[in-house]
């Protein structure tokens, strides 16, 4: 885990880690949130609606952006004020994805920065992208 204190913060700086989705990972979001929608449970379905598999929760795979704040950058210190995210292409079971975060902007008025997420598919499409504002609990 990272502990980077808000002077170490610079604008340009990035922090990229992968995870690969799995159907444990799934079935523990289910088992979390409740959400049934059958385009994530139900195969016959996700094939009815155009997709040859079941597609992953957007919300699972948004949740690494936490990751990305609460691990990687600015690690321990973190505290996320807010988080915009665009789904622009479906994740499945199986897919690698890599979270990238880069500062854009800080405001040393109020210790806060702005991260512009992205997160790529193991064919390096894009399939999340966004913005983070984070500050500092120290």
């Amino acid at each position: 885990m990272n502990e980077y204190l808000y002077d170490d913060i610079y604008v340009g700086q990035e922090e990229t880690f992968n995870v690969k989705i799995t159907q444990k990972l799934m079935d523990n979001f289910f088992k979390l949130t409740g959400d049934c929608n059958p385009l994530h449970r139900d195969l016959d379905y996700a094939k009815s609606v155009g997709f040859d598999k079941n597609v992953v929760y957007g919300m699972l795979t948004a949740s690494f952006l936490s990751t990305l704040a609460g691990v990687y950058l600015p690690g321990k210190y973190s505290l996320i004020h807010t988080i915009e995210t665009d789904f622009v292409k479906p994740v499945f079971v199986g897919d690698t994805l890599t979270v990238k975060g880069i500062v854009k902007e800080k405001n040393d008025d109020f210790k806060v920065f702005w991260l512009k997420v992205d997160v790529f598919n193991q064919n390096g499409q894009k399939v999340v992208r966004g913005k983070m504002r984070i500050g500092f609990m120290c």
